[in-house]
């Protein structure tokens, strides 16, 4: 039976190569998403409808935001009949119709967690799925126990964001207690262009 030859391996060339790329690669699976503070992002003009949740100032009382709690509000809004609007919501529209979309949701979720005192806080815009054409929009807790997320269009209880699947829940902005932040994840490339200018939610 005739052997097969195999070209030597340079391992003292290849090995810098392969390094250079394990750490690459690592870096890519490893990366968080980082939120950039900016003055302005393209949702300010619709946004100011509810500019005056968002800018709200909190009274931290984090000890009286429970998980029980947190999951009730989520399932009241979740069983609330889906309805697009064009404009952001109030939370007393949201009240009053006993319905919404998205923003409208996500929004009423912010002013509860805000009242109650919960701290980090942020109303986030960004794509459900990865390649998703329109926006959504959810809210994200930072607490000890680690980031939650909460959409309570599509989901009836809150949720780690480390146990969700990384190609969902793609952040572009965020608005924190009147601040505003641009998302950037240097493992992804997705780009905010004109057709994500209207959020929408998929459902």
């Amino acid at each position: 039976m005739a052997s097969k030859s195999r070209a030597p391996f340079h391992s003292k060339i290849y090995f810098p190569a392969l390094t250079v790329s394990a750490i690459l690669v690592s870096a890519s699976c490893f990366a968080q998403t980082t939120f950039l503070a900016v003055d302005r992002t393209p949702y300010d003009r619709q946004m100011t409808r509810v500019s005056v949740v968002l800018n709200a100032s909190t009274t931290p009382r984090p000890s009286l935001v429970s998980l029980v709690a947190l999951n009730q509000w989520m399932f009241r809004l979740r069983e609330m009949p889906y309805r697009f609007s064009k404009k952001w919501k109030t939370p007393s529209e949201m009240k009053s119709d006993k319905r919404g979309d998205c923003k409208g949701k996500a929004v009423a979720l912010y002013e509860t967690l805000q009242e109650s005192g919960a701290c980090n806080v942020r109303l986030v815009i960004g794509r459900h799925r990865a390649d998703d054409l329109k926006t959504h929009a959810w809210v994200e807790w930072e607490t000890r126990q680690g980031i939650f997320l909460l959409d309570p269009t599509l989901n009836w209880t809150a949720t780690l964001a480390d146990l969700q699947d990384k190609s969902t829940y793609i952040p572009l902005y965020a608005y924190e207690n009147g601040h505003k932040y641009r998302a950037f994840n240097p493992a992804l490339t997705t780009p905010l262009d004109s057709s994500s200018q209207q959020v929408a939610s998929r459902e």
